[in-house]
């Protein structure tokens, strides 16, 4: 499935046929609600809410991830020691996610298209062997804050998915399998989440580190948008395999313009800003953080080559993560 998450597709159709009458307008709005999480989380649904079903991922398909490039800044304080993964057992978590997304377009009245809470809890299986790198994970029964969500997640449960990790602890690949019975929209609504965690986590050097350690982890978000994502990682403590890590996200476009679908025109980048933080708790011993929060936002403005038609929008998603 190729995924449209700017809505990008739709909004290039609408430009093309006509860039100025209030219709056009009512047509951006509508064609951009298809999916407004800029905040570069891999994919996005509809509104889970407005009662129709999306079309996401298919049954045991791998997605691939962007590979990331770390860079140690400042060693920190000694002792020092690698941080190294080494996975064991299983791990059983809760991952909530949501996101606030509002939209003008010119002086029409601001839109809301924010996407419900969603919980999902998570058990990991550790790999059986050192040289495997694939956590296997179980979705139990997930909820939202949306009641017809809700309802529709009520098949999903007991889909599984896997986590394919480098020996720093970086994701290089996310599988999803849906149980059978599973509905479109819950299908994409644990996608979405799920691709929020892996871009929200973290990876570590591959020296030796202690406390007040700095580097940064860089990797591209490629979603419609290709934006240049930077995670300046900081090391706050070490409890033997237990390490707190405050983060930080910049996420800068990779262009000045937005090329529309099938050869349609261009979109202008008149300006982007998404930035975060956060505090991710870790056990070297499993693959998911123990707890933590993190919370992306920022807001964005796009225009067509006439400058008739201005796009804004502000954006923030949050991710928590609990043990069980």
């Amino acid at each position: 499935m190729n995924y449209d998450p700017y809505g990008i597709r739709s909004l290039g159709a609408v430009i093309s046929t006509s860039k100025s009458s209030t219709r056009s307008l009512r047509a951006l709005s509508a064609a951009a609600a298809v999916a407004l999480v800029l905040t570069a989380c891999g994919s996005s649904t509809d509104d889970p809410a407005d009662g129709a079903d999306a079309s996401s991922t298919p049954a045991g398909i791998s997605l691939p991830v962007t590979p990331v490039t770390t860079t140690l800044v400042n060693p920190g304080a000694e002792p020092r020691a690698a941080l190294s993964p080494s996975l064991s057992g299983e791990q059983s978590v809760q991952l909530v996610t949501r996101s606030t997304v509002t939209q003008q377009i010119n002086d029409e009245a601001i839109q809301d298209f924010s996407t419900p809470e969603l919980t999902l809890p998570l058990t990991a299986a550790a790999p059986t062997s050192d040289d495997n790198r694939e956590v296997a994970l179980r979705i139990g029964t997930a909820t939202s804050a949306d009641q017809r969500l809700t309802e529709a997640l009520a098949p999903a449960d007991g889909s599984e998915a896997g986590l394919t990790f480098t020996d720093t602890g970086a994701v290089a690949a996310l599988q999803i399998t849906p149980a059978d019975g599973a509905q479109d929209s819950a299908r994409a609504a644990i996608e979405q989440a799920l691709n929020q965690a892996v871009y929200r986590s973290i990876s570590f050097p591959d020296t030796d580190v202690g406390v007040g350690a700095v580097w940064t982890v860089e990797q591209q978000v490629i979603s419609g948008l290709t934006l240049n994502q930077k995670t300046t990682a900081t090391l706050r403590s070490v409890d033997g395999d237990r390490v707190t890590v405050d983060i930080r996200i910049d996420q800068t476009p990779e262009s000045t313009t937005l090329a529309l679908p099938d050869d349609t025109g261009q979109l202008a980048i008149d300006s982007y800003t998404m930035t975060g933080t956060g505090t991710l708790e870790i056990d070297l011993t499993k693959p998911l953080p123990v707890s933590g929060n993190v919370m992306v936002s920022g807001n964005q403005q796009y225009s067509d080559p006439g400058g008739t038609t201005v796009l804004r929008q502000d954006i923030s998603d949050t991710l928590q993560w609990t043990t069980l």
